[in-house]
């Protein structure tokens, strides 16, 4: 029989009578017994906003206390419950500065609902173009000022970290002029954190996060110093010779392993969970594009945590002009609202793809209601001039939390551009000395901003100094922010850590 006639009955030449070639020729064999679904009791939701259970089936992420009920959110405002009482918590970090306009922004679900009227719920991004898919891309790119050429989007930081390291790879061993198939290492930074998934992980310089997948990871990346001024700046160095001096590092490591075999150099603009908004020094992005460039080797922006805004410029990059060859963006693409990320291609890789396709894709690739979601919070973004707000806003929550805080013998450094401020805790101010780790200093600040006497939502970070030891929080509220909010946000951070260190120290005696 020729193939694929079975396919389509109606091309055959021949009608054959296929229920005489199938049925059973003896009779006395017993026939199989129709198929039957076992029967489940019906299921119905066990929880609601009303109906508060400690019951839950759900991976546990966090092993030192339950997570809090989450039953309602407006604005900046969280409605939390712990199954006996409710309060009200104000979003000072976004969880990981993901909230940039707040929350129930009625226009963002209106803009979702329009897309799904169109009844495209999924397009397969292998078969299928959509108009607000397109119009995202675009509009990423214009944010660019058409420095960059291209986009896709993804689902999570991660997912875009992975499709940079494929890009990276496919551009070297086949794309350019003279294709290098071994070049298969990545460098990366110490104390830096790019993802969750085994390729992100592998890239992250963060010891904490990865040493119980380490015999699992990929083994293609090694690293160089983060650009950290409050601690790495030897004693009479200037910023010019401490940035000269990483440069110098770099290019020693892309020597050593061998130019040839380096694909790509990845760093965070602004350093974000890792080490808790640390920015590069003037001058740092530009000197490690002119090492990468000397050698040939692609050059990787993580913008996932300080982009999109959070900085108070759209990409932490274009504060001096630095523009890389990939850029990534995730967490405030669609403040909260849909699960996105994107990453954004420089022109040098896309005339090298030509008429050509990045060999690689997900199943929910360029998603219609995400793309309609994070389109309309940058539509907001920008109609209602917020990232210059996220700028003035950023500047006056600086000098006051340096105010109140800046002289507390356990802040160590206050610091961060924008709406994305870190404080380092110190055990001694002078050395700085960190606490020890299993008292988990920064943990512990968090958990109390969680309780009715304090109300205020803060970003824990460990690890700051070595992936092990080291404390810091990050303070990231949304970017339509008042100057009210800001000094709602300030009285209560203050609050929260100088009664923390006053407790600590009574009861450490």
């Amino acid at each position: 029989m020729a193939p694929g006639t079975l396919l389509n009955e109606s091309n055959s030449p021949i009608s054959t009578d296929y229920t005489s070639i199938l049925a059973p020729t003896n009779t006395d064999t017993p026939t199989t017994a129709p198929h039957r679904p076992i029967p489940l009791p019906l299921w119905s939701p066990p929880f609601t906003s009303n109906t508060i259970s400690p019951e839950s089936v759900l991976l546990r992420r966090n092993a030192r206390s339950p997570p809090l009920w989450n039953t309602y959110a407006d604005g900046n405002w969280l409605e939390v419950s712990d199954g006996t009482r409710k309060w009200k918590i104000f979003d000072g970090s976004g969880g990981a500065g993901v909230s940039n306009i707040g929350h129930n922004d009625r226009r963002v679900y209106a803009a979702i609902d329009e897309q799904r009227e169109t009844g495209v719920s999924y397009a397969a991004s292998l078969s299928f173009r959509t108009a607000v898919v397109e119009n995202f891309a675009n509009f990423l790119i214009h944010s660019t000022n058409y420095e960059m050429a291209e986009a896709v989007f993804y689902c999570s930081g991660s997912e875009a970290t992975d499709a940079a390291q494929k890009l990276c790879y496919q551009y070297h061993s086949r794309l350019k002029q003279d294709p290098q198939p071994g070049c298969r290492w990545f460098i990366a930074r110490e104390r830096s954190y790019h993802g969750a998934t085994l390729g992100a992980l592998e890239l992250s310089g963060h010891r904490g996060r990865k040493e119980m997948y380490k015999p699992i990871l990929p083994e293609n990346t090694q690293f160089v110093s983060s650009c950290y001024p409050y601690r790495d700046m030897k004693e009479g160095e200037t910023a010019a010779q401490y940035v000269e001096r990483l440069a110098d590092e770099l290019d020693r490591k892309i020597r050593k392993i061998g130019p040839e075999k380096v694909a790509g150099f990845i760093a965070e603009p602004v350093v974000g969970a890792a080490l808790g908004c640390v920015p590069a020094l003037p001058g740092y992005l530009a000197a490690m594009k002119k090492v990468c460039r000397k050698h040939g080797v692609l050059i990787i922006f993580d913008e996932i945590m300080c982009g999109m805004g959070r900085t108070g410029r759209m990409h932490a990059w274009q504060e001096e002009g630095v523009v890389p060859d990939i850029l990534l963006v995730g967490k405030g693409l669609a403040g909260g609202y849909a699960a996105i990320s994107a990453m954004i291609v420089g022109k040098e890789i896309v005339v090298a793809l030509g008429h050509g396709v990045f060999a690689h894709g997900h199943t929910f690739q360029n998603f219609p209601a995400a793309c309609a979601a994070g389109l309309a919070v940058q539509m907001i973004i920008q109609d209602e001039n917020l990232i210059q707000n996220a700028y003035e806003k950023g500047e006056k929550l600086e000098k006051k939390l340096a105010a109140r805080l800046g002289n507390h013998p356990h802040v160590g450094n206050i610091r961060g551009p924008g709406l994305f401020k870190g404080i380092e805790f110190v055990l001694d101010k002078k050395t700085k000395e960190t606490f020890h780790p299993e008292i988990g200093v920064a943990w512990q600040i968090y958990e109390r901003g969680l309780t009715p006497e304090y109300g205020i939502y803060v970003y824990p970070g460990s690890g700051t100094v070595d992936g092990f030891k080291g404390d810091h929080i990050i303070i990231a509220p949304a970017y339509n922010v008042t100057d009210e909010d800001i000094d709602l946000v300030v009285d209560r951070v203050s609050n929260l850590i100088t009664s923390y260190f006053e407790d600590l120290k009574v009861s450490s005696k």
